[in-house]
């Protein structure tokens, strides 16, 4: 990774909500459909924001929601967690990413939340519900590219190794990639292994979506990942499939890889437009 990262921290205060942190945004956080932010550094950013505010041993994020309440501009953000139901056993986490609106004011642009889970050992009934399948290792040679040529110059994507891919011929099978952050979220700062998840998890829609670009546009405006193992700063592998419905609404779903096995499913709503 290099150290220009996705966002760099600019201030770092306590207030009566807790910590606010300010932050600029990079090059590196452009979505493909213009001069927005991309889905995923936002997801990661306010990941980090509630990870951060409660870590305590023996325990770990196990869902993870962000919505997306509108185009979030290129520009300074803020961002703010805070324990909505606190327990020893499971709490629930949200946050809030802010940012300029046109007038100047500060405004909600995404919104996180997230259950804490204690912990224990269960290793001796371990059973996956995404037992693998056809999931390839991440190798140069695994399959055709699964992006778009001209999507790997811009913003986001091009912050991201995406090693080869495969995408479906026929309704019902899944398209596949593995893929790795190259920038840190925040530069000088290394980045977690759920941070890192977050960020790619959300390209769930890009991997499994048929649609032409240059026909349509496919936003997520929300996205929910679901952990049953612990992620590692390693490959993650995205096993997706994008459904679009008769009237321009659409589901893109996937299940997540380690190069160990599954450990995870995300789900996204998608608004499908005509461009």
């Amino acid at each position: 990774m290099t150290d220009i990262g996705l966002y760099q921290l600019l201030d770092r205060r306590e207030d009566d909500d807790g910590v606010v942190e300010t932050f600029t945004s990079t090059k590196h956080v452009e979505s493909l459909w213009g001069p927005i932010q991309h889905g995923g550094p936002i997801a990661a950013l306010l990941t980090r924001a509630m990870d951060r505010s409660t870590e305590r041993p023996e325990s770990r994020l196990t869902r993870v929601t962000i919505d997306i309440l509108g185009p979030v501009p290129i520009s300074e953000v803020r961002v703010r967690a805070q324990v909505v139901r606190p327990g020893k056993k499971i709490e629930l986490i949200s946050s809030v990413l802010e940012a300029p609106a046109p007038d100047g004011s500060w405004r909600e642009y995404a919104l996180g939340s997230a259950w804490r889970q204690a912990t224990q050992p269960t290793g001796d009934v371990v059973n996956h519900a995404n037992a693998p399948r056809t999931m390839p290792t991440a190798s140069n040679d695994f399959g055709e590219g699964i992006f778009p040529d001209d999507w790997m110059t811009v913003g986001f994507v091009s912050a991201l190794d995406v090693r080869g891919g495969r995408a479906g011929k026929v309704e019902g099978e899944h398209s596949m990639a593995w893929i790795k952050l190259q920038q840190e979220l925040v530069a000088g700062e290394v980045i977690s292994p759920l941070e890192h998840l977050m960020a790619i998890a959300d390209t769930t829609n890009g991997v499994g979506m048929r649609l032409n670009p240059a026909e349509f546009r496919f936003l997520n405006t929300e996205m929910t990942v679901h952990l049953y193992e612990e992620p590692e700063l390693d490959w993650l592998g995205i096993e997706a499939e994008t459904s679009v419905g008769s009237d321009g609404v659409g589901m893109s779903a996937s299940v997540l890889h380690m190069p160990s096995g599954p450990i995870g499913q995300v789900a996204q709503s998608v608004l499908v437009e005509r461009v």
